[in-house]
């Protein structure tokens, strides 16, 4: 087990209703906040209407940007930046998923930052302060309620990066699972494979001696393939929506990669795919898991085997671990199979026009600084290509 340096300041406030007092939960943070939402759906659902009313009459002075959409862009976090700067808010209340909260972190660093934020994704350089961000989760996948990343697109460039900062970590989340039921299939889904990916990234590696967070990482894993299924099939599920939105948070808050080496290639890899084709982030994922698994599993069989077992209850002889391995990511892609999840590029409308191109994007290689991908096996723009052209159709 490597050091580490675990914090999770995150509020979290689950349960009924919890959205109905989000003025109360508020108040004591600040005076006047920005309202940042997505497109209608919190509108049609009554959701806007109820904390709305609860911000009132708790004597919140409201500020309102919506217009928040999949793979959040860099122009509306520029248009938010001088709205808070203009409207001298304290908080940003984020009412959404993943890509309504990465946008509300933004924003929050980016109005004390001098300069544009955008130089801040391409540098990774640290920022000293944000203003607070609170959430209301409406959709459980990106696990942005409780984690310090946020990932914005820079829409003219095709660029899309990640940032991480403890300044921008939400200071409280409230999760409802009833704001759940009404998400269609294909968000349930994709919610799923982002979460398990999320739990991917810091589960297969190299670092040894991590029964406890090797158990946390394969209990977590479990949860969510037994509860998707369920809330796919009975949408007003409340247990196993609680069971999905508790493991989404669990899986992006830092704990389950503590003391352990990561990889996150196939979210870099991800990322390139949405930034040119705009793509569902979970249904790259899903595509782009069981390829890359089969590309690296010989740096560390054990690992896989281990997956294949404890994970996806594969038997068999240990004096096959090859085979194992290949019966436990057949099972994964057959469980994706099940969410209706796709499993090529062809089905996400993507050929092999920028297959290269997003291959060296994805490692720097295309600005002449190649940093190879990965934890586990170290990717340059060559294996990514490769692994690419695996799943082509």
């Amino acid at each position: 087990m490597l050091n580490f340096d675990y914090c999770a300041p995150t509020r979290i406030l689950f349960g009924k209703g919890e959205e109905n007092i989000v003025g109360t939960r508020i108040q004591p943070l600040a005076k006047k906040i920005l309202l940042h939402y997505g497109g209608g759906s919190i509108k049609k659902t009554g959701l806007y209407d109820r904390i709305i009313t609860s911000l009132k009459s708790s004597g919140i002075e409201i500020v309102e940007l919506g217009g928040v959409l999949p793979n959040p862009r860099l122009s509306l976090v520029h248009t938010g930046i001088s709205l808070c700067r203009q409207e001298q808010v304290d908080l940003i209340l984020a009412v959404g998923g993943g890509s309504v909260i990465d946008s509300a972190k933004a924003i929050a660093m980016g109005v004390y930052y001098d300069g544009d934020i955008w130089d801040v994704f391409c540098s990774s350089k640290p920022v000293a302060r944000a203003l607070p961000v609170a959430t209301v989760l409406t959709i459980p996948a990106s696990g942005s309620e409780s984690s310090g990343d946020t990932v914005i697109t820079n829409e003219k460039k095709q660029l899309k990066f990640c940032y991480n900062s403890p300044h921008i970590q939400p200071v409280l989340s409230i999760m409802n699972p009833e704001l759940f039921f009404t998400l269609p299939d294909n968000q349930v889904s994709y919610g799923a494979a982002d979460m398990m990916s999320h739990v991917f990234e810091r589960y297969f590696t190299n670092t040894i001696h991590t029964d406890l967070t090797d158990g946390l990482c394969e209990a977590t894993l479990r949860t969510l393939m037994r509860n998707a299924p369920r809330a796919l099939a009975n949408k007003k599920d409340y247990v196993a929506w609680s069971e999905l939105g508790f493991a989404g948070t669990i899986a992006h808050n830092g704990l389950l990669g503590m003391g352990r080496s990561q990889d996150w290639a196939c979210h870099r890899m991800e990322h390139e795919l949405s930034a040119i084709y705009d793509v569902a982030h979970g249904a790259g994922l899903a595509v782009l898991t069981p390829a890359w698994m089969r590309y690296v599993y010989k740096e560390n069989v054990p690992m896989f085997v281990q997956f294949a077992i404890n994970v996806m209850g594969v038997d068999g002889s240990y004096r096959d671990p090859a085979a194992i391995t290949e019966e436990g990511i057949t099972r994964l892609c057959a469980f994706f199979a099940r969410l209706e999840l796709p499993s090529t590029l062809k089905e996400l409308g993507i050929d092999e026009e920028h297959l290269e191109e997003m291959a060296k994007k994805s490692t720097g290689a295309s600005d002449g600084n190649e940093r190879p991908l990965g934890g586990l096996k170290k990717l340059y723009w060559q294996d990514v290509l490769a692994i690419y052209r695996m799943i082509a159709e």
